[in-house]
């Protein structure tokens, strides 16, 4: 790949967004991303996905030099449904996606991290959509993700002063899980990958589905559904496994099935 680096190890798919200097989103970095995940979808012995950037950013924003080459608005629609199938595809993807994040991710860089299920941050990187300042708005359903995360009213001054926020704020707003030194921060998203390879494949991905229902404020039908997966995790090889583990006083050895 020309954009993008993609190494498994530990049962974990390392996707390193490698398109100097900023790792800005092209057209070309976003196929070889949607082509990464069908390698690490149609993969059984990978349970985990970390996102992270080359050099000094995440990812500083799509690609502005190649917004000359699009000719009119259907040009440009058509290239905001690029990058949100994609990243519908990350956000509703079965294995657990996180994205550890330095320096900074802006612009279509925020929005590919957003759709990831996990994000850790540098505590001095800055996140945001400044793309006002170019009189644009968010291409990537960063407007739609931004308010669930921080709030509308967050996400309005976000959005319409493009200012960014520090990573530590990220956290404090609800837009990342956890804020470290930049020299910390792979490390740290690499271990959580690593707990949550270790679980069962079944319930990782009955659990990244239920979490959906949540997100869609679809409560009522995700209790349904919980119930229903419970039952199914129950009755799976290592649902099984699991409760005779914990009766014996030993780890599991789950086979993903």
């Amino acid at each position: 790949m020309d954009y993008l680096l993609l190494e498994k190890k530990e049962r974990i798919a390392v996707i390193t967004l490698n398109r100097a200097p900023a790792n800005a989103l092209s057209s070309g970095l976003i196929k070889e991303l949607g082509e990464a995940f069908d390698s690490i979808e149609s993969d059984a012995e990978v349970k985990a996905v970390l996102i992270h950037g080359e050099g000094r950013f995440f990812s500083a924003g799509a690609d502005i030099k190649e917004f000359t080459t699009v000719k009119d608005e259907e040009g440009f629609a058509e290239l905001g449904k690029y990058g949100q199938d994609l990243f519908d595809r990350i956000e509703n993807f079965r294995k657990p996606v996180i994205a550890a994040i330095h320096g900074a991710a802006l612009g279509g860089g925020l929005e590919l991290a957003m759709a990831c299920h996990i994000r850790y941050v540098a505590e001095d990187a800055k996140l945001g959509l400044p793309e006002l300042t170019l009189g644009l708005v968010p291409g990537f359903a960063g407007s739609q993700r931004l308010p669930y995360y921080v709030g509308t009213a967050k996400a309005a001054e976000m959005l319409l002063t493009s200012d960014p926020i520090s990573g530590k704020d990220a956290v404090a707003f609800g837009l990342a899980s956890a804020a470290y030194p930049a020299d910390q921060v792979y490390e740290k998203a690499y271990n959580l990958a690593l707990k949550t390879a270790a679980k069962s494949a079944v319930s990782v991905s009955f659990t990244l589905e239920l979490l959906q229902y949540a997100r869609q404020g679809r409560w009522s039908e995700g209790a349904v559904k919980e119930r229903e997966l419970f039952g199914k995790a129950f009755m799976s090889a290592d649902g099984q496994e699991g409760i005779t583990a914990f009766i014996e006083k030993r780890k599991p050895e789950f086979k993903d099935r």
